[in-house]
């Protein structure tokens, strides 16, 4: 297990580290297209702007669209012992708990640090579930806290805003003509840019997109391992991953915007499910735990 955890992050830092050369390579093309590279600069700062308002409202946007409310621990002393035991076990600050009124079995943590993250089951799951498979669920939950994902999640997602921001202005000055005349005088060379930048501009945010899915996934493997390091018992989340299999996952409030959140993919009708979800598939996340050398 410890192997895997470590694999797991070596991944996502791989990762990151492409999407980074990818934005390079982006901007160098834009600078290109433009003939002046300080546009490019202007627009990556503005990305960076907005994705950190953004990440301090992002906590706050994930309960309230989801209709979570807060409970305390007369409301639910068995879901409250549940994480309050884990928070212990992890080092952690006891998390702030809500509860969403959904039958969909599912679960999600936020927050940009242990001293200010949430934790959200929804009532199908509490319904479904015994103590060991809820123990499990919220052991994956706390480890996105503990390996402070939702900060991995937010640079991933200003990766994406400042890519979607280069496309647009590009796509923007293509419409307007912005830049021919520099074009037209620099001759083919920049007939070639303006080809490149077009195209780069179509398939820029669907490659970033692709990229921040995959941080995404490594990131449930990841906290799948460190769920079942903390409690020793693999066997709790592989069960609760087997029935929500069986029951599905999909929330009766649908929010795309806040899908990578949640334990299992909270969205419905979803094609491509492999390639275009926050999620890996159930059945790998399973097979995974179950080839774990961590069954004590």
């Amino acid at each position: 297990m410890y192997s895997q955890i470590a694999s797991n992050k070596r991944r996502t830092v791989l990762m990151m580290f492409v999407f980074l050369l990818f934005i390079a390579g982006l901007a160098w093309v834009f600078g290109g297209y433009l003939g002046n590279t300080n546009d490019a600069y202007i627009i990556l700062v503005a990305g960076v702007l907005y994705a950190i308002i953004s990440y301090f409202a992002a906590s706050r946007t994930a309960l309230a669209v989801n209709g979570a409310k807060e409970i305390t621990k007369k409301d639910n002393p068995r879901l409250w012992r549940i994480i309050e035991n884990l928070s212990i076990t992890d080092g952690l600050p006891m998390p702030r708990v809500f509860i969403i009124d959904d039958p969909a079995p599912n679960a999600f943590a936020t927050g940009r640090k242990p001293e200010a993250s949430a934790v959200c089951a929804t009532s199908g799951l509490l319904e479904i579930m015994n103590d060991n498979e809820l123990t499990g669920v919220f052991a994956h939950e706390l480890g996105h806290v503990k390996n402070y994902d939702i900060r991995v999640s937010m640079v991933a997602f200003a990766l994406v805003a400042v890519v979607a921001l280069l496309s647009d202005v590009i796509i923007r000055f293509t419409w307007f003509g912005v830049g021919s005349r520099e074009r037209d005088n620099e001759g083919q060379a920049g007939q070639i840019f303006l080809i490149v930048g077009i195209i780069a501009a179509i398939l820029a945010p669907i490659v970033a997109t692709l990229i921040q899915l995959a941080v995404s996934r490594q990131r449930e493997y990841l906290a799948d391992a460190t769920g079942a390091l903390t409690t020793r018992y693999p066997e709790g989340l592989i069960s609760a991953l087997q029935k929500i299999e069986k029951t599905g996952s999909a929330l009766q409030r649908q929010n795309s915007a806040t899908a990578h959140f949640f334990f299992a993919n909270p969205l419905k009708g979803h094609s491509l499910l492999n390639l275009f979800s926050t999620h890996p598939p159930i059945e790998d996340r399973i097979a995974r735990l179950q080839n774990s050398e961590t069954h004590v």
